[in-house]
């Protein structure tokens, strides 16, 4: 990795060519999904900036293929996203947490060797009460050879991702990505429009302060699971109690614990028996990120990024953190 001072004004496309030119034999292409995805999550954070002056607000009276109400910014990253990607020729095919189907390239855009995945606006129920959203998104390679891409190039296990990452907007925008060479993060100076690094190296600490949890499940909870959030909170006298913080936007939780130290938990529940954040488009990304940072994640029965999908829109329970606090989990529930 390249080291840079305190003082170094490094922008995102500094940054980025600086990795690509430790790999001679990189092509540039994965640099450039990198760049177009910097450029959409400039656009989209300028939409959620102005979301309270602008109609854009609110739902848009449809649902999405989870048959969740689909809020209009929703449908704008969406778009912005996919307008941003289909042109580059760099991917086959791209999925979306909103589109039911494959997202194929136009047939007169050339075609990739990439597949990019992504959660336009993840945490977009809070968009009305300005609790922080974001962005994730996942890039594997194809590994289907002629024409389009199929669904094999998409259910593909967590570990074979080649880049993750996700946006945060919040008080400031936040754009944090892996290519497996660490877990780095750069901050949007909105007065000269650039991303900056200002979290270089990214490391969560391995015992955390933070517990993320819905409470609100509890009672949906099998006994193992219940044992293992008291002892999280210090109450079986096995460990100092951690503080529980939740806001419902899983970016938003997850982003304070990678930079603070802690879990994000969703177990799964009576309502969710196969657990309810999707596989391909949060917990892979998160769990590649927060791996690279020196975390761990856990599915409940295994490594997060060992689970081979199955559906393009796969559910499945998520315990993703700080390493010793998932080891809890692991030991308790696995």
């Amino acid at each position: 990795m390249v080291r840079h001072t305190a003082t170094s004004v490094v922008t995102i496309e500094r940054f980025i060519i600086e990795q690509e030119n430790l790999h001679p034999e990189a092509t540039g292409q994965l640099s450039g999904i990198l760049y177009d995805l910097a450029l959409a999550a400039k656009m989209i954070a300028n939409k959620v900036r102005s979301a309270g002056l602008a109609d854009i607000l609110g739902s848009a009276g449809t649902e999405n293929v989870q048959g969740e109400t689909q809020q209009k910014l929703d449908i704008i990253a969406n778009e912005i996203i996919v307008k941003a990607m289909d042109h580059g020729g760099r991917l086959c095919a791209m999925a979306s947490e909103e589109s039911e189907e494959i997202i194929p390239i136009p047939d007169h855009f050339k075609q990739g060797k990439y597949v990019l995945l992504f959660d336009p606006l993840d945490g977009s129920s809070n968009i009305d009460v300005n609790v922080p959203v974001g962005t994730i998104f996942s890039v594997v390679q194809r590994v289907t050879s002629g024409g389009h891409c199929t669904m094999e190039d998409m259910l593909q296990p967590g570990h074979r991702q080649v880049a993750a990452g996700y946006v945060i907007y919040g008080s400031s925008t936040m754009l944090v990505y892996t290519t497996g060479q660490g877990a780095h993060g750069f901050t949007l100076d909105p007065s000269i429009g650039e991303f900056l690094l200002s979290h270089p190296d990214i490391r969560i600490p391995e015992h955390g302060r933070y517990l993320s949890v819905n409470d609100a499940y509890e009672q949906h909870w099998t006994e193992p699971v219940r044992a293992l959030m008291r002892r999280y909170r210090g109450l079986d006298g096995k460990r100092e109690a951690m503080n529980v913080r939740y806001v419902g936007s899983m970016v938003a939780d997850f982003h304070r614990n990678l930079l603070g130290g802690g879990i994000f938990a969703y177990p799964p529940n009576a309502k969710n028996p196969g657990g309810k954040l999707r596989v391909l488009y949060e917990c892979n990304p998160l769990s590649f990120i927060c791996e690279q940072a020196g975390g761990a994640a856990f599915d409940g029965s295994e490594r997060m990024l060992d689970l081979v999908p199955t559906a393009l829109h796969q559910r499945t329970a998520i315990y993703v953190g700080s390493k010793c606090d998932v080891e809890i989990a692991r030991e308790m529930l696995g």
